[in-house]
């Protein structure tokens, strides 16, 4: 009696395979699949395995100098190939990428007034009002809010445990007291939810790593729950399961974008505006630098000195000559 072995897997499943073995997040596992696809048919469909360092810079190079990409979005692409390489060829590039690199331009950062950041938050109501104050009053990106599960709040020593931060790193910032009576009673209609979901036979959020596997029913525990959750079930893509997730990232990018048109204002501001006040407004209240790099979790000091530059005192106390004359 023979049996016959099963078909080798695609190598893009291969790839989805080794980025969910890693614990990537669904996020970056989308955009390596992308990156890599284009990088195969950008060769004329060829395998990888028939392809090396020349073929590399000659894709890098195109996103560069044809298609002007920004550079992060050009290492984004060159990360996924040094990943598919390898992670899943089990291929180590031994020569370097000559590949022509995209300029990376030197920018401040947009940061709002205090008045400004008043006349944003005043414009933005409801659940997505409630997200950007925290933004704002814990200088939280985007994401980090989102995902916040009801277990990191701590209304008693008043503080936020932001879990898996940029670069894998959990931190500490600071819990605004003047969102905790708000936040309170969202919580308590955000309970009331689950435990209709829970009723009806759901009620399972989404959990980190391998802690389903680990840990049978934690997702349906109210600790685990997102402090921001959405109005609508869904099916994880990964696991099959309906869950409920966190409301989407365009929900606040939409409403700070009318607010801030509502309220005249006409610098671009976006989520992470509200993080770069929150650290510029620290600095102008005299806190002194290494803190504010601990509150924005970040790795080196010296991100957290482009906010020097922009503060009131950015001109470096210099009077125009202009303003020297009489008259």
């Amino acid at each position: 009696m023979s049996y016959l072995s099963p078909p080798p897997r695609k190598l893009l499943d291969q790839v989805r395979d080794r980025l969910r073995t890693k614990h990537y997040s669904y996020h970056t596992e989308k955009s390596y699949l992308q990156w890599i696809r284009r990088f195969i048919l950008f060769h004329g469909k060829r395998h990888p395995k028939k392809m090396a360092e020349k073929e590399i810079e000659a894709f890098l190079t195109d996103l560069a100098v044809r298609r002007k990409v920004a550079a992060t979005t050009q290492n984004q692409a060159f990360s996924a190939i040094l990943f598919l390489y390898r992670e899943v060829l089990g291929i180590e590039l031994v020569g370097g990428i000559e590949a022509v690199r995209a300029k990376r331009p030197r920018r401040l950062p947009t940061v709002l007034f205090r008045p400004e950041v008043e006349a944003v938050l005043r414009g933005v109501s409801g659940v997505s009002g409630l997200a950007c104050r925290l933004l704002y009053g814990a200088g939280l990106r985007a994401n980090e809010c989102l995902r916040l599960r009801v277990k990191d709040l701590d209304f008693h020593l008043n503080q936020i445990l932001v879990r898996d931060g940029k670069g894998g790193r959990d931190r500490i910032t600071v819990f605004p007291e003047k969102v905790k009576v708000d936040l309170s009673n969202h919580l308590r209609r955000v309970r009331m939810l689950h435990k209709d979901d829970l009723a009806n036979g759901y009620g399972e959020v989404n959990l980190p790593f391998s802690l389903g596997r680990k840990y049978p029913g934690a997702g349906r525990h109210w600790g685990g729950q997102y402090v921001f959750p959405s109005q609508s079930l869904c099916r994880d893509p990964r696991t099959g399961k309906t869950l409920r997730y966190h409301i989407h990232p365009s929900t606040l990018r939409k409403a700070i974008k009318k607010a801030s048109r509502l309220a005249g204002i006409l610098k671009p501001v976006g989520c992470h505006t509200f993080r770069h006040s929150f650290a510029t407004h620290l600095l102008e209240d005299g806190y002194d630098i290494r803190t504010v790099q601990e509150l924005l979790g970040h790795k080196d000091v010296s991100t957290t000195m482009i906010y020097t530059h922009v503060l009131a005192s950015g001109s470096r106390g210099v009077v125009s000559p202009l303003d020297g004359f009489s008259s």
